[in-house]
């Protein structure tokens, strides 16, 4: 069977990339069915895009690489899409936007696109074998129980990275990559809840707070979540990405509150009262008793000098922890790291030493904040890798 495009992946990336690359493609997927990170995200409601999308919200070795693929794509594009779809959203905080039914709706649009565009779709399908003769891809699939060799003039790698194992990533991108020449930077959880070796924040799994989380000279002011094996939140989520091992997350649980001046006119005001009674209403009644001993937070209020008042501040706006790993790609949303960009052309997503060779998505060292970004780099490279093949005719 021979074919003008064949794309390895059926998830947001190589979806898209489908439904623009013209009728002679052919999607291939091992699972059973299309879009399991879409489905799965979002709790269930897929948190498509943000309407804040901006090259520096991306990190990667590269930091101009996916400015392009961005800007030709945007998340107004992928909006008006889900519109003529006629799917219902909603923004959340952060410029964050779901469907207000299911995930399921997005890969609906999807299916739909690219079939309209005339490409077919083959799920549980696995590859077990591929060559270049000089002009072509040759493929061998095996899709149930039967063998097909696919001779095409394009590939894609669209299998995204190495996070979320169980629903079958593999890294396959990065092999077949490497295969023809391109390297990799190297690659790690991102998105991914922090640990903590001695479980110190069991008593307090459950209890939330607001924090600016910082960590590498970057910092993030959203929520933080204690959990039995560590932390967690959007917040966490967020700094993992900029964390490496053995650095230490400087945490302020006091992001917008004036401690200071809340304890130096409790002093005047309500000097018999005890001092974590007082925290308790700045912060989770649980975790000013965890920080209590820590701390020394006894005594009641009136007893307080300005200098201890101002230790107190200070070290509740510095609690510096330092975790003893992450939750690895079982959780992780993403891969950071990936296929190195500088061999690719970051306007069409082809390899510059394999004619023919596109690499899009997770699957490249191109990573996105928490919060939508990570899709919209799937739709913005998917998009520019399959107009490209369009014009390549």
């Amino acid at each position: 069977m021979q074919v003008d495009t064949l794309i390895l992946g059926a998830g947001a990336a190589g979806m898209m990339c489908a439904a623009q690359a013209g009728p002679s493609t052919l999607v291939i997927d091992h699972a059973k069915s299309p879009g399991e990170k879409i489905r799965i995200s979002g709790g269930g409601r897929c948190n498509f895009t943000n309407m804040h999308t901006d090259p520096a919200r991306f990190l990667g070795q590269n930091p101009h690489f996916h400015k392009s693929a961005l800007s030709r794509y945007t998340q107004w594009d992928f909006l008006d899409l889900v519109d003529r779809h006629k799917i219902a959203w909603h923004e959340k905080t952060l410029g964050q936007l779901f469907c207000d039914d299911k995930a399921t709706q997005i890969i609906e649009m999807l299916r739909a696109e690219l079939t309209g565009a005339g490409a077919q779709l083959w799920l549980q399908t696995s590859l077990v074998g591929l060559t270049h003769d000089g002009t072509h891809f040759i493929a061998d699939l095996d899709r149930e129980g039967k063998r097909h060799r696919i001779t095409a003039r394009n590939l894609v790698l669209a299998t995204g990275g190495k996070s979320i194992p169980k629903m079958g990533a593999t890294g396959l991108a990065y092999d077949i990559a490497r295969q023809f020449g391109h390297v990799l930077t190297e690659t790690r959880p991102a998105l991914v809840p922090l640990t903590f070796t001695d479980q110190r924040f069991a008593p307090l799994s459950g209890v939330a707070t607001p924090v600016t989380a910082s960590a590498n000279g970057t910092e993030f002011e959203e929520a933080m979540l204690f959990t039995h094996r560590g932390l967690s939140g959007p917040a966490i989520l967020q700094i993992s990405s900029y964390w490496k091992d053995g650095d230490s997350v400087s945490l302020n649980l006091l992001p917008e509150h004036d401690l200071q001046g809340t304890l130096r006119t409790a002093r005047t005001t309500q000097g018999k009262r005890n001092l974590t009674t007082t925290l308790a209403e700045v912060l989770p009644e649980r975790l000013v008793a965890f920080l209590a001993g820590d701390l020394t937070l006894s005594g009641n209020v009136g007893d307080l000098s300005d200098k201890r008042i101002d230790d107190i501040t200070d070290r509740l706006r510095n609690w510096t922890l330092t975790p003893s790993g992450s939750e690895g790609y079982r959780t992780a949303e993403v891969t950071l790291g990936g296929i190195a960009t500088d061999r690719i052309d970051s306007k069409t997503m082809m390899s510059r030493d394999v004619p023919g060779l596109y690499m899009i998505g997770e699957a490249v060292d191109v990573t996105g904040w928490l919060g939508g970004y990570n899709f919209q780099w799937a739709w913005s490279s998917g998009v520019a890798a399959g107009r490209a093949i369009l014009e390549r005719g």
